[in-house]
């Protein structure tokens, strides 16, 4: 079961869930929560969706079902049928109408080793965030490639988040690996989105022309989130409908905060060339509307720019109190790593090899807190973004003290164990 939020989070949400065959429609009831056990007598009964997928594993049916009219504020309690009955009641709580702080969580790719070694870190995640509102992905939850669908790796994805991702917003960017090499009937190579993808996240009907299913907005107590799909964008023609569709989004946000969110980075910390053909669409858009933060995955490794200059000219901003913004971040939660790449020493403020990481971010009327863990828990990196009178971003770093650099030495990982960071070239 994974929790999706509508575009108004305030008014709307949405679940999608796997059954066996035997439960051929989608019904789930929901109702305000209350503080006794009759949760279900004044319960709306609501109708969804059913799709089947055939993969290694068999035949299933997927099925969502969209909560629309939903009161700001408030505690709700929904569950879902299957063939043998209801599953527990399981809370939710549906964004303020106006602006109000909250918490969420940002992840990278968790893509391999999804429930042996990823799962340790969402959780974690969970656990001293508190009360997150809300969970952004990066993309590549899971490794499916070639023409391989990898059925198990999405039931290692729902696994790992548990009951979790039932009760806070999902909030999910595509990744290269949300995708699957398709032969055209020419012959020729082209990229499919996967089967699960569609099923497994009922999201908002409200993105970009060429990218549907893959880009989306949602407005969340004065924060709009952006989320774009870059594999769209760069192998299937997506890009200009999107750019026209990001620049839009922006133009029209009434968000006191915008946060963009996608898979491939701008400014890499692992592959030797930036993603220029993104950069030189979505930056100007970036910088002209004044996005405040970039949160990215792809490179397997962590990295955070606030001046392409570098880190030095980024410092130098800050102890002046000048202006900075965006600020591009790429994380990794799961097990594959890269190694940093040559621009690692100089434009990055902050960055990291063969680290798992989870961030949490607070978002306050006039700043916003950034705070990256390591899987055990140590803070790496951290920073204030502060709104100022003139509607400018003014970035503090943070005075707490961080963990010390996390790099390879040659061989040997920064763990005294050996470096798993694959050198990307």
């Amino acid at each position: 079961m994974v929790l999706t939020p509508g575009a108004d989070a305030a008014r709307g949400a949405a679940v999608a869930w796997r059954t066996d065959v035997r439960q051929t429609v989608a019904e789930a009831q929901i109702a305000v929560e209350i503080d006794g056990p009759l949760l279900g007598q004044a319960a709306r009964t609501v109708a969804g969706t059913t799709a089947p997928i055939e993969n290694e594993n068999g035949r299933a049916h997927y099925h969502q079902a969209r909560f629309d009219g939903l009161e700001p504020g408030t505690r709700y309690v929904y569950r879902v049928r299957a063939a043998d009955g209801w599953s527990e009641w399981l809370p939710f709580t549906t964004a303020q109408s106006g602006f109000a702080p909250f918490r969420f969580i940002y992840l990278g790719d968790t893509q391999n080793d999804i429930l042996e070694i990823g799962s340790r870190v969402i959780r974690s995640a969970f656990k001293e965030a508190g009360p997150a509102a809300l969970v952004v992905h990066a993309g590549d939850l899971v490794a499916q490639r070639e023409t391989k669908v990898h059925d198990d790796e999405w039931g290692e994805w729902t696994e790992a988040g548990g009951r979790a991702f039932a009760m806070a917003p999902q909030i999910p960017a595509a990744g290269n690996h949300e995708y699957v090499d398709h032969i055209l009937p020419n012959g020729e190579e082209a990229r499919l989105l996967g089967p699960h993808w569609p099923l497994q996240f009922a999201l908002p009907d409200n993105g970009a022309e060429g990218a549907r299913a893959t880009s989306y907005f949602v407005d969340y107590q004065g924060v709009r989130f952006i989320v774009l799909d870059g594999t769209a964008a760069l192998d299937l023609g997506a890009s200009e409908s999107q750019t026209r569709w990001l620049d839009q989004t922006l133009a029209s946000s009434p968000a006191r905060w915008n946060v963009a969110l996608f898979h491939q980075p701008l400014y890499t910390c692992a592959r030797p060339k930036d993603t220029e053909a993104l950069k030189a669409a979505w930056k100007p858009i970036f910088d002209a509307r004044r996005i405040d933060l970039v949160l990215q995955g792809h490179d397997h490794c962590y990295g955070r720019v606030s001046n392409p200059a570098g880190a030095e000219a980024s410092r130098a901003d800050s102890d002046a109190g000048r202006p900075q913004g965006p600020v591009y971040v790429v994380s990794v939660t799961g097990s594959k790593m890269y190694g940093l790449n040559h621009r690692a020493d100089s434009q990055p403020v902050r960055a990291a090899e063969n680290t798992e990481l989870y961030q949490l971010i607070d978002v306050e009327a006039d700043h916003l807190s950034f705070r990256a863990f390591t899987a055990t828990g140590r803070l790496y990196d951290a920073f204030t973004l502060t709104r100022g009178a003139d509607g400018l971003n003014r970035l503090t770093e943070t005075d707490d003290t961080l963990l010390a650099l996390r790099r390879c030495d040659g061989a040997a990982g920064p763990d005294d164990r050996p470096c798993t960071a694959e050198i990307k070239d």
